[in-house]
């Protein structure tokens, strides 16, 4: 049975990843960031036997001792990954238009550098062969940012900086990690209807998780910036 460890099965595209990845027979880690909000039960996904359970760590991926005490605990548990979705996320600057400097340092801590410093401690846990798929958002894609007709051009600037941040790691770790047999990918999950996608956004989590579930289980190359089977433009 492979393993996947997925950030923020709380609520949102991580506990729809949760429950997809229940289903199709994987061991499943998540981390929630405070307590236990819900957790998979052989009710959740059917009448399956020895239906596996979730094991939840917390973490708070603005705190580097919070990171180093859930890899801890991961690494402790014993078992080895085979694939890592950095999942977890947040927006602070919705409504903003302009640069606030301490929104910005509080969205890359969530966003960029708590995900880094989370996969670097544990890449010696993914096997070989394994992937490692950052949710990321076309908001940080670089070219359609620049398009006229992009959708609020100067909206929500600290989330897009640390998307388009998160989108360089992938590249960079992509080639780092190619003699290690370990894809690296980027995953715009569409607009979703979550507490940060809104009510508003053009499809469910369910729907989102199963868009992502098609990206991992294809035949990739590493270093790609994927929606569904399409490349996203960088």
């Amino acid at each position: 049975m492979k393993t996947v460890l997925i950030t923020g099965v709380s609520r949102g595209i991580g506990e729809a990843l949760q429950f997809k990845f229940i289903k199709e027979g994987f061991n499943v880690l998540g981390t929630v960031y405070i307590g236990v909000d819900k957790v998979a039960t052989d009710n959740d996904v059917g009448s399956r036997d020895e239906v596996p359970k979730t094991k939840i760590f917390k973490l708070d991926l603005s705190s580097p001792e919070s990171i180093e005490q859930c890899v801890n605990e991961i690494i402790f548990a014993g078992t080895k990954i085979d694939i890592l979705i950095n999942n977890a996320g947040a927006l602070f600057d919705e409504d903003d238009t302009s640069v606030i400097v301490e929104k910005l340092r509080k969205t890359l801590e969530v966003n960029l550098i708590g995900p880094i410093d989370f996969t670097e401690r544990l890449i010696s846990q993914i096997n070989s062969g394994g992937q490692i798929i950052n949710i990321s958002s076309s908001a940080g894609s670089l070219e359609k940012a620049g398009r006229a007709e992009s959708h609020y051009p100067y909206h929500y600037p600290s989330y897009k900086i640390s998307k388009a941040g998160l989108n360089m790691y992938t590249c960079t770790l992509a080639q780092r990690l190619k003699k290690s047999n370990i894809t690296v990918s980027s995953v715009h999950p569409g607009w979703v209807k979550t507490d940060l996608g809104g009510s508003e956004a053009d499809i469910t989590a369910e729907e989102a998780a199963e868009g992502i579930y098609g990206v991992i289980v294809s035949d990739k190359e590493t270093g790609g910036f994927w929606f569904g089977k399409e490349r996203m433009p960088w």
